[in-house]
C-alpha cells in the first residue's frame, strides 16, 4: 500500500492494560476501516556514517482514522528499496588460510578465487499487515533499516548502531525520542498506546530479536521468523567460514553492501570487511556485537518463533540456542517448526495466531494462548505433532558408538560393545564432490569418505533437537582440513533407496577447543572434535538405517581447497549422540553425558552427572562405566562412580603413568546399589601442570 506524507498532530500518550477476559474484549467495537497513511523520520541515537548529526529512521504509518489509542505492529526491514548487485568472497582458494596460521610448513599465501557476481534475493516479505492488522484496532509501521531506504547512516550488518536505530522507532512510539515530518515539524505519536509488536521473516525477523535483546520498554512482544539470532552462525562454524545455503561466498560486508542507499559508507563497510575475519573464523568482538542468545536475558517481550526445518539459508540452529536462551531466562514464548524452507508457514490459521499473541501483549487480551501446546512441529508428512516444549520432553539421548573392523570397509553404529575398533583414513575431495554425491553407496568402500550405518531399524524413530557428535581425528598431510559430519537417512540393506542428508555440522581442527582461539594442528596427532549437527524434528522409518557420514569439504558451504588432505578417524570415543523417540535396546538402566567438564590443574575434584529413572532391577555386578577423558597426563587423575546413596567406587587412581587420555570401559560390581537416581563420575588432576576435560561418559547398570 501507498504511502502519502501527513502530519500528526496529538501529543497524549495512554499506558498499556492489563489483561482482560476474551468475552469482554469481543465486546469492544471494531475500529473503523479508513486508515491514516504518513511518514515520519525519527531521530536514533547513532551516527553511523560520522557526519557530526545523528541519524534519523524513515518509518511509514497505517493507523485507523478515529477510535482511542492503538497498540503498534512494527516491521523494521532493510529492503525497502530492493538490493544492488554485490560480489561475493571467491570461496575456490589453493589452500585454506587458516592453514598459514602456524608456520609449520613454507608454501605460498592462499590466493582468494575469482568472486561471484550474483545478488542476494529480495525476500517474500509480507504486505498483509496494514490490510489485516488496521481493521483489528493496530497501527501498523513499516521502518527502514539504518542506512537503508530513505533512512540515513550506513548499515551495519546487525550490531547495535542498528539495533539502536530500530529501538528509536519503539522510544518515539512511547514519546522517549523525537520525530520529524519531511518539512521538519516535530511529530508525535499520540495515536499510540506505547504497546509494540514487532514481526518479520528472514532479516525483517532478526531485528525483532535485536531490539528485544535490549529489552526497550514498551517492546511487548516478536515473532521472529526465520531469524537469525547470532551473526556468527550464520556466516561461520565452529571456527569455520561457512556461508548461507545457496549464497556461497556471501559475508557480512556483502550483505551490506547489497542493501545500502546512501553515499559515502564505503569505509564504514570496509571496515566490516575487515572485522569479520576470513581467515581463522574464530569468534571476536565483531560477532560478539552480533550476538543476541547471550543477552536473552534481557527479553521482557514474549516471543512467538516461526522457523522452516528446511532452512538452510538460517540454519536452525539459530531457534534452537535461541529458543534455549528464552526457557533459561523464562521468557514468555511460542514455537512453529514447519517443515519448509526460508520463510513462513503455509498454516491456514498463521495470521490468526500472530493476531491472538499481539492481542494478548499488546491489548492485554486474556485469550489462553499461553495455556496452549508450547511447541507444534510439523513433520515431512505434513503432520503437526503439538509438544508440552522443543525439543520434545519425551525424548531420550542414544549415544552410537562407531564400530568398525576394516581400514576401508563401511562401519557400524552400534548402543552396545563395538566389536572392532579399527582406525580409518579418507582423502579430502575438495572442489570436486559435493556432499550429496559422497553419501551415496553407503555399503560400499570409498576413499572420500567414512560411512557408518546401524542395522535396519525394528521400528520407527523420530529424531528431535540437535545431533552431536564427538570424531577422534587427526590431519595427516596438511597443517588444517575442512570435517564435516552428515546425518543420513539410508534404506534398508540391499535397497535402492535414496539417501536424504538429514542434517549436518561442520569444525576446524584448529578450534577444537574454542570457537574463539585457533590452536595449531600438527600433523598425525589425534585431537577430539566435538560439535552439533543442525536440529531437526525427523522421522527414520522402520526397516532405514541411521547413517553418519565423515567428509572434509562440504562443497555448498565451506570454502573448497584442491582435494589431497588427508583425514585419519580413531572410533575409539567417537560417537553419535541423537535424541529420540522408538530406539530399542538402548535400556532404561543406561544413560550418558556428551557435554565436557573442565578439569582444573592440580585443584578440586569436578563432576559429571547422570539420572537413571524407570530402570525395573537393581544394578549389576557386571554394570560398566564407559570413560572418555582428555588430558595429557592420565597419570594425574583420580576417577571415581558415585552412586546415588553416595557410595565411591574408584575406576582409575593416578595409573596410566604420562600417557594422554582415558578412553576406558569399566566393570563394577553395583549389585548392592539401587540403580534409579543420580549417579556422579567424580574427576580430580591430583598434579601440576597439566589441564583436561571429561569429554563424554556412558553408565550401563544392566547386565
Amino acid at each position: 500500500m501507498r504511502f502519502t506524507h501527513r502530519l500528526t498532530l496529538i501529543v497524549a500518550l495512554l499506558a498499556a492494560t492489563l489483561p482482560i477476559p476474551v468475552a469482554v474484549a469481543a465486546a469492544a467495537p471494531q475500529a473503523a476501516l479508513a486508515q491514516i497513511e504518513e511518514r515520519v523520520y525519527v531521530e536514533s541515537s547513532v551516527d553511523s556514517n560520522g557526519d557530526g548529526r545523528l541519524d534519523r529512521i524513515a518509518i511509514d504509518i497505517a493507523r485507523p482514522s478515529s477510535g482511542g489509542p492503538v497498540p503498534v505492529v512494527f516491521e523494521q526491514s532493510p529492503y525497502r528499496n530492493g538490493l544492488a548487485n554485490a560480489a561475493n568472497h571467491g570461496v575456490n582458494v589453493t589452500a585454506l588460510p587458516q592453514e598459514n596460521l602456524f608456520p609449520l610448513t613454507p608454501g605460498a599465501p592462499p590466493t582468494a578465487g575469482p568472486g561471484l557476481n550474483a545478488a542476494r534475493p529480495v525476500p517474500d516479505l509480507p504486505d498483509w499487515y496494514d490490510d489485516y492488522f488496521v481493521p483489528k484496532g493496530y497501527a501498523v509501521v513499516l521502518g527502514h533499516s539504518l542506512g537503508t531506504g530513505d533512512s540515513e547512516g550506513c548499515p551495519t550488518s546487525g550490531d547495535m548502531q542498528e539495533t539502536l536505530a530500530t529501538t528509536a522507532v519503539v522510544d518515539w512510539l512511547n514519546g522517549r525520542a523525537r520525530g520529524y515530518s519531511a518539512a521538519g515539524a516535530l511529530v508525535t505519536a499520540s495515536w499510540s498506546t506505547g504497546n509494540v509488536g514487532m514481526i518479520g521473516v528472514s532479516y525483517n525477523g532478526t531485528l525483532p530479536n535485536m531490539a528485544a535483546a535490549t529489552g526497550v520498554a514498551g517492546l511487548k512482544a516478536i515473532v521472529p521468523i526465520s531469524a537469525i539470532s547470532s551473526w556468527y552462525d550464520y556466516y561461520r562454524a565452529n571456527g569455520l567460514v561457512v556461508a548461507p545455503g545457496g549464497y556461497q561466498g556471501e559475508d557480512a560486508d556483502v550483505l551490506a553492501r547489497a542493501v545500502v542507499d546512501r553515499t559515502g559508507c564505503t569505509s564504514r563497510i570496509d571496515q566490516i570487511e575487515t572485522d569479520q575475519d576470513r581467515i581463522t573464523g574464530d569468534w571476536k568482538q565483531f560477532w560478539a556485537d552480533r550476538d543476541y542468545v547471550g543477552k536473552a536475558d534481557k527479553v521482557t517481550a514474549g516471543v512467538f518463533v516461526i522457523h522452516g526445518q528446511s532452512d538452510w539459508n538460517v540454519k536452525g540452529q539459530h531457534y534452537a540456542q535461541w529458543w534455549d536462551a528464552l526457557r533459561a531466562n523464562n521468557v514468555p514464548r511460542k514455537i512453529w517448526l514447519h517443515n519448509g524452507g526460508h520463510g513462513t508457514t503455509s498454516r491456514s490459521d498463521y495470521k490468526a495466531t500472530v493476531e491472538r499473541w499481539f492481542a494478548y501483549f499488546l491489548k492485554g487480551v486474556d485469550n489462553g494462548i499461553l495455556t496452549e501446546p508450547r511447541a507444534e512441529v510439523q513433520f515431512k508428512d505434513g503432520a503437526w505433532r503439538q509438544y508440552a516444549d522443543w525439543p520434545n520432553p519425551a525424548a531420550a539421548p542414544a549415544v552410537f558408538k562407531l564400530d568398525t573392523t576394516s581400514a576401508t570397509a563401511p562401519g557400524g553404529l552400534t548402543l552396545g560393545t563395538p566389536s572392532g575398533t579399527t582406525a580409518q583414513q579418507f582423502t579430502d575431495n575438495g572442489r570436486t564432490s559435493t556432499a550429496t554425491t559422497l553419501v551415496a553407496n553407503p555399503d560400499t568402500a570409498n576413499g572420500n569418505r567414512l560411512v557408518y550405518r546401524t542395522g535396519n531399524l525394528p521400528a520407527a524413530v523420530t529424531l528431535t533437537g540437535s545431533p552431536r557428535v564427538s570424531l577422534r581425528l587427526a590431519v595427516t598431510n596438511r597443517n588444517d582440513a575442512n570435517v564435516t559430519a552428515l546425518l543420513v537417512d539410508y534404506g534398508g540393506t540391499g535397497t535402492s533407496t535414496t539417501p536424504v542428508i538429514v542434517t549436518r555440522g561442520w569444525i576446524d581442527p584448529q578450534n577444537r577447543n574454542s570457537r574463539a582461539t585457533s590452536e595449531k594442528v600438527v600433523q598425525g596427532t589425534e585431537y577430539t572434535l566435538t560439535f552439533a549437527m543442525q536440529p531437526k524434528d525427523y522421522v527414520f522409518a522402520a526397516g532405514h538405517r541411521i547413517g553418519l557420514v565423515v567428509i572434509s569439504t562440504d562443497y555448498d558451504y565451506t570454502l573448497r581447497p584442491p582435494a589431497g588432505a588427508g583425514l585419519r578417524l580413531n572410533p575409539v570415543a567417537s560417537t553419535l549422540t541423537i535424541t529420540q523417540t522408538g530406539l530399542t535396546g538402548s535400556g532404561s538402566c543406561r544413560a550418558s553425558n556428551p557435554a565436557d567438564v573442565a578439569i582444573p590443574d592440580a585443584g578440586a575434584a569436578v563432576e559429571s552427572t547422570v539420572t537413571i529413572s524407570g530402570c525395573p532391577a537393581a544394578a549389576s555386578a557386571s554394570s560398566t562405566a564407559e570413560v572418555h577423558i582428555v588430558h595429557p597426563y592420565r597419570g594425574d587423575l583420580v576417577v571415581s562412580l558415585v552412586a546415588p546413596d553416595g557410595s565411591s567406587y574408584s575406576l582409575s587412581n593416578r595409573s596410566g603413568g604420562s600417557a594422554d587420555d582415558i578412553h576406558q570401559t569399566y566393570t563394577v560390581n553395583l549389585s548392592g546399589e539401587t540403580a534409579n537416581g543420580t549417579w556422579r563420575l567424580r574427576v580430580q588432576d591430583a598434579a601440576s601442570s597439566d589441564v583436561g576435560r571429561i569429554d563424554t561418559w556412558t553408565l550401563t547398570l544392566g547386565p
